[in-house]
């Protein structure tokens, strides 16, 4: 059921947030800053704009979602269990050997997940390649492709960008999660791709620029999205790496590593979760 309430998506986002949490402290690994910051742009996703069935994961008509970041696994896991695709007990199994919740998302494994990824840089290209097949299949489903803001110092996302212009997939809504943190420090620091809306504006995309933990800009701007024609729209969400738990915001330190027992409770606290 679409969740229309902007309090109860913000509670969705929360509960989201927890299981976050829960997956990458009982792995004592993962990537928690990077998940934090896309937990609100990917509940809007699973709980308000994409048409999907928890009940039929392989659905034909179903609207798509590529996670480009694989390593940001734990978000799309937490959406997947509270939208019901399985249990939400599962994401204390996350990176277990014998679970099929590992470090990237599996399509093959994990009921929801529609793209295997992990290398960066590729998951625009699948993006293209599934918003191609709607168009010649005269679908009407979407396809939503998740991008980090490191991420995109990769060549091929630009070279993915040219061909969603190319073939003007008006079908296909890029969001790019700019926390402005990577692995090694500031995307200035690093490699930088600001300004990251002109340089989408160039390779012929409609360009949307929001506050990425403000729902209500979140909806309205897939919403804006649907009703662009002849070109792919991208959304850049200004987010705060590890979003929700203190200690971990705008902290490049907690790109990858998971929270002691006496960190697990502040967040659980913070999160008003329970032990």
């Amino acid at each position: 059921m679409k969740i229309t309430k902007i309090v109860e998506l913000e509670e969705k986002a929360n509960k989201v947030r927890q299981g976050i949490l829960e997956a990458v402290y009982n792995a004592k690994s993962g990537h928690p800053g990077g998940s934090l910051s896309c937990a609100d742009i990917l509940t809007v996703l699973y709980f308000n704009q994409m048409n999907i069935d928890e009940k039929n994961p392989k659905w034909e008509d179903r609207d798509r979602l590529v996670l480009s970041k694989g390593h940001c696994s734990p978000a799309l896991y937490s959406c997947l269990a509270n939208k019901g695709f399985f249990e939400i007990e599962k994401l204390k199994t996350f990176r277990n050997i014998n679970s099929n919740l590992q470090g990237h998302p599996d399509l093959n494994k994990v009921p929801g997940v529609d793209m295997t990824s992990g290398s960066l840089g590729q998951g625009l290209s699948a993006a293209n390649g599934m918003a191609i097949v709607g168009k010649m299949d005269k679908k009407d489903y979407r396809v939503y492709c998740i991008l980090g803001d490191g991420e995109i110092e990769e060549g091929q996302v630009w070279e993915a960008a040219m061909t969603a212009s190319k073939y003007k997939l008006d079908n296909l809504c890029v969001v790019v999660d700019n926390n402005n943190l990577q692995i090694d420090g500031t995307i200035e620091e690093v490699m930088s791709s600001y300004p990251i809306d002109e340089k989408f504006k160039s390779f012929g995309f409609q360009v949307i620029n929001i506050d990425g933990h403000n729902i209500k800009e979140i909806i309205d701007a897939f919403d804006v999205a649907k009703e662009v024609k002849g070109k792919p729209t991208c959304i850049i969400a200004k987010t705060i790496k590890g979003k929700g738990i203190s200690y971990m915001e705008n902290q490049v330190g907690w790109h990858g590593k998971a929270p002691n027992e006496e960190q697990y409770n502040i967040a659980v606290e913070e999160l008003g979760g329970a032990k």
